[in-house]
């Protein structure tokens, strides 16, 4: 398995240069924004540099905490949006003691091992205030896929869809929506669940 860290602290620059802000993701993103109310909190995990997800929620009224073990990345967000919450620290080890009224890990948490994947549930729902909404994606079946960013190998990892949504259950979690491989998303395998 490749360190995720050191891959994005590595390319970073070229990383935020390349992401599109056009949102792709606006669909399920819209449907986390109807749930909240104006200053609700986001927590972002894998925030990257704040484009074009945190940036979202930001613009719409939202306090963003937004976590990312690549410092370069926590860089960038400091700098463009000052006033909200920026951590460095990696997701699996993190304990805020606060809930929030979403949590967001796009393109993030499938860069976990499968074992530490299924680690993270407890970890969402200490997270996720009664009712919030967690939003995350993964991949569209059980395995790892190695993929490359700019000349570094990057590992993905997914479980099957059923132990997904045993987990979400088994930690308080209903699931609103699932899509495997969403033709208008990037193929992104999506899932959208409330909490208790």
């Amino acid at each position: 398995m490749t360190d995720t860290r050191a891959v994005y602290e590595a390319v970073a620059r070229e990383f935020d240069r390349d992401r599109s802000k056009f949102l792709m993701e606006k669909f399920y993103l819209d449907r986390v924004l109807a749930h909240l109310v104006d200053g609700a909190s986001v927590l972002d995990l894998g925030c990257g540099s704040a484009e074009p997800i945190a940036n979202f929620f930001i613009d719409n009224g939202c306090r963003v905490t937004g976590v990312d073990a690549a410092t370069a990345m926590i860089a960038m967000c400091r700098q463009r949006y000052p006033q909200q919450t920026w951590i460095e620290a990696d997701m699996r080890s993190l304990d805020l003691r606060r809930r929030f009224d979403a949590v967001i890990a796009w393109d993030s948490f499938f860069h976990l091992p499968a074992d530490d994947q299924r680690a993270m549930f407890p970890l969402f729902a200490q997270h996720t205030a009664p009712g919030a909404l967690l939003l995350f994606t993964s991949g569209p079946q059980a395995g790892v896929a190695m993929g490359e960013i700019y000349g570094h190998a990057l590992h993905h990892a997914s479980l099957d869809g059923a132990e997904y949504e045993a987990l979400l259950a088994a930690n308080g979690f209903k699931v609103l929506l699932h899509r495997i491989e969403d033709p208008d998303c990037g193929k992104h395998t999506v899932w959208l669940a409330q909490y208790k």
